[in-house]
């Protein structure tokens, strides 16, 4: 066991149990013309961070560490997208609808494809998730336990949404989670910092937060 620079307190890091999860990096939340800019969103917040969600990305490569990429998406009939989800948010174009590039969150759909700049690589994972936690309704639990991952570092879009929901699924099933601050970013910055806060509360009643330099330093010397 190593340590990670941290909060509310260091990180208990086993890489050797450690994966990255990569949260909805897709050019319909971030790109314009996208389901996110339809719904009025500044989409350059989430581009901005693009770089640092690469680093830490190249940085779990280069330590051997697993990097699992999460897409959210529908099927085309949209048998798994209940209304509820469907009509809300008063967006111009709703999912499944036809946008500037192709039917919204839909799978293998141009817009619903993860950044170019952040593409999976041979051999990572994928999962395409219909709601905002990686949990439900996907494999994510089963390829988690076959690799033996105790341990879960995130970075993605956005952090008060998908991100946080996926870290109290993971932190509901006994992983111990870690958020990396600069790898994660929300349209509204004061939900991205009410998030961070509710996260590590109360001794890390969810998980830790701590920066990519910070993960990356201790991982890379594993």
């Amino acid at each position: 066991m190593v340590e990670i620079k941290a909060e509310p307190f260091p990180f208990p890091a086993r890489p050797e149990e450690m994966a990255l999860i990569v949260i909805d990096m897709q050019r319909d939340f971030a790109e314009p013309g996208g389901f996110g800019a339809s719904l009025g969103n500044d989409v350059g917040r989430i581009t901005r961070i693009v770089p640092d969600v690469k680093r830490l990305i190249q940085g779990f490569r280069n330590a051997g560490l697993p990097v699992i990429h999460t897409m959210e998406c529908h099927k085309p009939d949209l048998s798994d997208l209940p209304p509820a989800k469907r009509n809300r948010g008063d967006p111009s174009i709703r999912i499944g609808d036809v946008g500037p590039m192709g039917r919204i969150l839909i799978a293998g759909e141009p817009g619903t494809a993860i950044m170019p700049e952040l593409a999976p690589i041979a051999g990572e994972v994928v999962i395409e998730k219909p709601g905002k936690g990686a949990f439900y309704a996907t494999e994510l639990g089963d390829v988690l336990k076959r690799k033996g991952i105790t341990q879960l570092v995130f970075a993605g879009v956005t952090t008060e949404v998908c991100v946080q929901t996926t870290m109290r699924e993971a932190n509901d099933r006994g992983y111990e989670c870690l958020l990396a601050e600069d790898a994660t970013e929300s349209y509204f910055p004061e939900f991205k910092e009410a998030a961070i806060a509710m996260i590590r509360a109360q001794g890390a009643i969810v998980g830790w937060t701590a920066s990519i330099d910070d993960i990356l330093e201790t991982i890379s010397h594993a």
